[in-house]
């Protein structure tokens, strides 16, 4: 059988608006040449086992997406045309189960759901065809997806080896209120000044411990991705088990023995706390992070100066602006009185509060959350007058 999926092609590796210099960075430090960056991604050339070390090594990548192939069509059955001369049969198991997505912005279609009808069309009648039965399609995303992308007259069918976005690491068994994305927890810290083996993260205002553990994965060396049992190219002809368990055994075999915490979190709420050790535990990085119940007007910090980073309320979707104000100004009183050496991070949705501070950045990061956009920032605490 023919394995297309193991020809070198172009993987577009996604990632949330803002994010594609760091995603860039990080495909670089894991061995790949990028070919080109766009607004929310990076491509490379690779091939189904690629995708795979991409979908078990990335903190950043939102997606892996394996390109078939690329079309000019004008009309649905151009489309459909082009769709069905794809080999499936060589790609999708006929005892399998797919869906679609897509990406549709052409005056040829104004219903997305027919274009994603009639992408569906073409590889079930393909499959049909070449084997006499059809996998079962439907709207899970936990099998096989395949993305359409139809801007203009130029469409492009990719794989999409990921499945569920790789943001889902498995470990958040339970969310606290508003949980930031692992990935852009993991792309927040990149942007910091933190040096994950020698100095200190302090966490503050912790929630659900997103920042903490992924800060914890970091710093021991976890991969990201060890924690999923279920990956989109798993469910692909070209899927290698036997190259999945060595690519595990030798993450596995990378990560990190904990001889001292140096992360630590904390939170007013005792709930936050526990559910953030249980999500903590589940990621396999409990011992990594030392927690604590502590309103951030009582925290004591460690003598070894490192980064304190949190991630308060913005007011969207929680608290009130009066007491988000007061919030920002505890903050600002916490950096100013025993941060002094230190480097600030407030990761805010909201830079009318972050005002309440009361200090001078010397950055401020772009990000999106979700459709929030957001600054990370950044808060040199000098030690007596900057010079």
């Amino acid at each position: 059988m023919a394995n297309i999926l193991s020809d070198q092609t172009t993987l577009f590796i996604t990632c949330p608006l803002k994010l594609a210099p760091l995603l860039e960075q990080e495909i670089k430090s894991l061995g790949f040449i990028p070919e080109s960056v766009s607004d929310v991604g990076v491509s490379i050339k690779g091939s189904i086992r690629e995708a795979m070390a991409l979908c078990l090594h990335s903190r950043i990548a939102s997606r892996v997406l394996l390109l078939l192939k690329e079309f000019y069509v004008r009309t649905p059955m151009d489309m459909y045309k082009s769709v069905y001369s794809l080999p499936w049969e060589d790609i999708i198991p006929d005892d399998g189960y797919f869906t679609v997505v897509t990406s549709i912005d052409t005056k040829t279609i104004t219903n997305t759901h027919f274009a994603g009808q009639k992408c569906k069309d073409g590889i079930v009648d393909r499959i049909r065809k070449h084997r006499q039965r059809r996998p079962d399609s439907g709207a899970e995303k936990d099998k096989t997806v395949i993305f359409l992308y139809w801007h203009h007259t130029k469409c492009s069918v990719y794989v999409d080896m990921s499945g569920t976005p790789l943001h889902r690491r498995g470990y958040r068994m339970n969310p606290w209120r508003a949980p930031m994305r692992e990935n852009l927890a993991a792309a927040v810290i990149s942007a910091t000044v933190w040096a994950p083996y020698s100095m200190p993260f302090v966490n503050p205002m912790c929630g659900s411990g997103t920042l903490a553990i992924e800060a914890a994965m970091m710093a021991s060396d976890t991969a990201p991705g060890s924690m999923r049992s279920n990956f989109g190219f798993m469910h692909v002809f070209g899927y290698d088990k036997e190259l999945w368990r060595h690519l595990k055994f030798d993450a596995m075999e990378a990560k990190r023995e904990c001889d001292m915490p140096r992360i630590f979190a904390s939170d007013i709420h005792p709930g936050a706390v526990r559910i953030a050790r249980e999500n903590a535990k589940e990621a396999g990085v409990e011992d990594w992070i030392s927690w604590s119940v502590c309103d951030v007007r009582n925290l004591t910090l460690p003598e070894q100066e490192g980064i304190i980073i949190m991630n308060p309320e913005y007011g969207q979707r929680l608290g009130t602006e009066k007491s988000l104000e007061e919030e920002y100004k505890d903050i600002g009183d916490l950096f100013k009185q025993k941060c002094s050496g230190w480097t600030g991070y407030v990761f805010t949705g909201n830079l009318q509060a972050a005002k309440s501070i009361g200090l001078r950045t010397s950055k401020r990061i772009p990000f999106f959350n979700a459709d929030i956009e957001c600054r990370l920032l950044e808060f040199p605490l000098y030690k007596g007058k900057k010079e």
